[in-house]
């Protein structure tokens, strides 16, 4: 990977500057074009202007890795409050949370109490609710996790990403439970013990398993969404699809608010699946780093606005 992204991978991180980047104006200013807001009422007018182009959405609530118990219960709420407000506005708009974020990292058995309150509640309103994936460290306990929610409660998903090596194996030893599947590429700073190291290797993995994902869509009916603005892989994905026989309105798409907007229109006029993920809230510093990191091109414009600050 180029130095510009580990540098930010690395900045998502650092105590230091998660202190002091968000106070900056011009970031506070550069953020707006990847998230609405940070309060539920800002996401929910965003994704109503999503509603009347067609494109349904997802919401994220920032904030991951917390101290306490306390933090995971008024997290919990906060999903609990946000479903009733979707279901009362009569929206499309599933919800999308890390495990870290709802006590991961301080009670395995806390988290999974707090968690299937939150999709028993999304069950009962006839929503889905998904699991973020979070860096190499956490995903065999993300699994473990998913599979035993799993057992209980079926309108639940997973995200899964393509620049480990170890992702086919996961998909192949979930298919049993019949998953939903969001396949991303991965924001992560990984080992290249772990994950593959060069952006045309993850490329061509992802489409590896996107191959895998269509066939099981087929097969076993199982929901694959497809997270990725790389407008090419989604051209592959599309000529997959049509090669095995998949009609488009099988295939999704899951794509992030404030990238490529007239693409995802474009998909949703086009007979596809396309659900736009919003993400608001206080606490978005390290995600916002990693969504740099994500686009090369802007990394050497913004670090040179920030640290210039």
């Amino acid at each position: 990977m180029g130095i510009s992204r580990n540098t930010l991978l690395w900045a998502s991180r650092n105590d230091w500057l998660k202190n002091r980047i968000p106070k900056m104006k011009f970031v506070q200013k550069a953020v707006k074009r990847f998230m609405p807001g940070e309060t539920i009422e800002e996401a929910l007018v965003a994704a109503k202007d999503f509603s009347k182009k067609g494109i349904p959405t997802t919401f994220t609530h920032l904030g991951e890795n917390i101290q306490s118990l306390n933090e995971a219960e008024e997290n919990t709420n906060h999903y609990l409050i946000l479903l009733d407000k979707i279901s009362n506005d009569k929206l499309d708009i599933e919800i999308s949370l890390k495990l870290t974020q709802i006590g991961l990292d301080l009670s395995f058995d806390k988290s999974l109490e707090l968690y299937s309150k939150i999709a028993l509640r999304a069950q009962e309103l006839n929503n889905n609710i998904f699991i973020d994936i979070e860096d190499s460290s956490y995903v065999d306990k993300t699994i473990a996790f998913y599979k035993k929610i799993k057992e209980n409660q079926d309108n639940i998903g997973l995200c899964l990403q393509a620049y480990l090596y170890r992702t086919l194996n996961d998909l192949k030893n979930l298919i049993a439970i019949k998953p939903s599947i969001r396949l991303v590429k991965g924001a992560y700073k990984e080992a290249s013990s772990i994950a593959f190291p060069k952006i045309s290797q993850v490329n061509t993995n992802y489409m590896r398993l996107s191959k895998y994902l269509l066939e099981q869509s087929r097969e076993n009916g199982i929901r694959v969404a497809f997270g990725t603005h790389d407008l090419m892989i989604q051209e592959q994905v599309k000529n997959e699809a049509k090669k095995i026989g998949l009609q488009k309105d099988k295939i999704e798409f899951q794509m992030l608010y404030g990238i490529k907007s007239t693409e995802q229109v474009k998909l949703a006029h086009d007979g596809y699946k396309i659900r736009t993920l919003i993400s608001y809230g206080e606490y978005w510093y390290p995600w916002y780093m990693r969504r740099l990191a994500e686009r090369p091109a802007n990394v050497t414009f913004i670090l040179k606005n920030i640290f210039n600050k």
